[in-house]
């Protein structure tokens, strides 16, 4: 038994070169789980960063000045968080204020429905559906709590969001600005042998900025998409559930189908079942539809495809560390693991044979 792992360990673990790599990688999962919420500034920069840099790139191309290329493109991020700060965010914050307040009217309108129940199916008892209403009327009891107690720890960490905002910008910037030099920085801490190293970094560089560029522009294109069908459709809270929609594609498979329920549901109470309701629904449906055919093939064309059960998984274990952001990088970190085992470098066993 010693000696089967003797050999399996100097098979797969022989090359210092992977054990730089196995060191490299723990230390780097250890920083962010360890200073996940210390370091948020930091992280959500360089993933505003690496968004812009596809954009850099292109505008370098044509005025051939980098420094001047970061400047028009940072102009631009601010121009766009000075708009979704102060007139994205009001709106939205006047749609969840509307819908907490017609909240009791639904859950009443639900129970009426719900009462109907045995009266129209013989099978289902009138307890069983006092069960269920009692259980859906907790459940929402309990999310109004989560929401008042979200919004008194908002409060008290209002300064601290200040901060990031100021901060994260900041970073943002140098970061854009001096990537080379802080790249190259970095590179001072590595062994020159880091061949193993360096095609994996090079490779996972080009996906997850490849991925994040992607899943923002598919986010952006969705919610776009949907609060312009959902307004001229007369929807309520359109800007609210465009952004949920939007927002449902940072979890593949799971997303689209969890946002379905809140969008029939406002639909089905603002309408009952109408032909404005079925329109709704079938307008909706195009957009996911397009969504998986056109928009994902066209954005993600460059991106490693990974099966689906190993994307689901992902998500599961990413998200479980690091909640939102593991979930958002579930598939480029499931792309990183299936870097890593594709390079890893194997010992033929008549090698450790003959240094036996």
């Amino acid at each position: 038994m010693i000696e089967l792992f003797n050999r399996w360990f100097q098979r797969h673990f022989s090359d210092p070169q992977v054990i730089f790599l196995v060191v490299f990688l723990v230390l780097s999962f250890a920083i962010v789980i360890g200073f996940n919420d210390t370091l948020a500034p930091v992280f959500a920069a360089i993933v505003i960063a690496y968004l812009l840099e596809g954009l850099v790139v292109l505008l370098d191309r044509r005025i051939k000045r980098r420094l001047l290329s970061v400047i028009f493109v940072f102009v631009g991020f601010l121009t766009a968080l000075m708009v979704t700060l102060f007139v994205i965010t009001p709106l939205l914050w006047v749609q969840i204020t509307d819908l907490i307040t017609d909240t009791p009217h639904y859950i009443e309108r639900g129970r009426q429905l719900i009462l109907q129940l045995p009266s129209n199916y013989s099978f289902i008892s009138e307890d069983a559906v006092l069960q269920l209403f009692a259980l859906i009327q907790s459940e929402v009891t309990s999310m109004g709590k989560h929401v008042l107690t979200f919004s008194l720890s908002s409060i008290q960490s209002s300064i601290t969001i200040m901060i990031y905002l100021i901060l994260a910008p900041l970073l943002v910037f140098f970061f854009l600005k001096d990537k080379d030099v802080i790249l190259g920085w970095f590179m001072r801490f590595f062994p020159k042998n880091t061949q193993l190293s360096t095609q994996v970094w090079r490779e996972m560089d080009q996906q997850i900025g490849n991925y994040v560029r992607g899943k923002f522009w598919e986010i952006t294109i969705i919610s776009v998409a949907c609060f312009v069908t959902f307004t001229l459709l007369g929807l309520k809270y359109a800007l609210l559930i465009s952004i949920l929609v939007g927002l449902s594609v940072v979890v593949p498979y799971i997303g689209a189908t969890v946002v379905t329920i809140p969008v029939a549901i406002i639909a089905f109470f603002q309408w009952g079942w109408s032909a404005d309701f079925a329109w709704l629904m079938l307008a909706y449906g195009i957009i996911q539809a397009l969504d998986g055919n056109v928009v994902v093939p066209l954005l993600f064309s460059e991106v490693v495809n990974i099966h689906p059960v190993a994307i689901i998984v992902a998500i599961l274990f990413f998200g479980g560390l690091w909640g939102f952001w593991g979930v958002f990088f579930a598939i480029p970190l499931g792309t990183l693991v299936n870097s890593v085992i594709t390079v890893w470098p194997s010992v033929p066993d008549e090698k450790i044979i003959e240094n036996t």
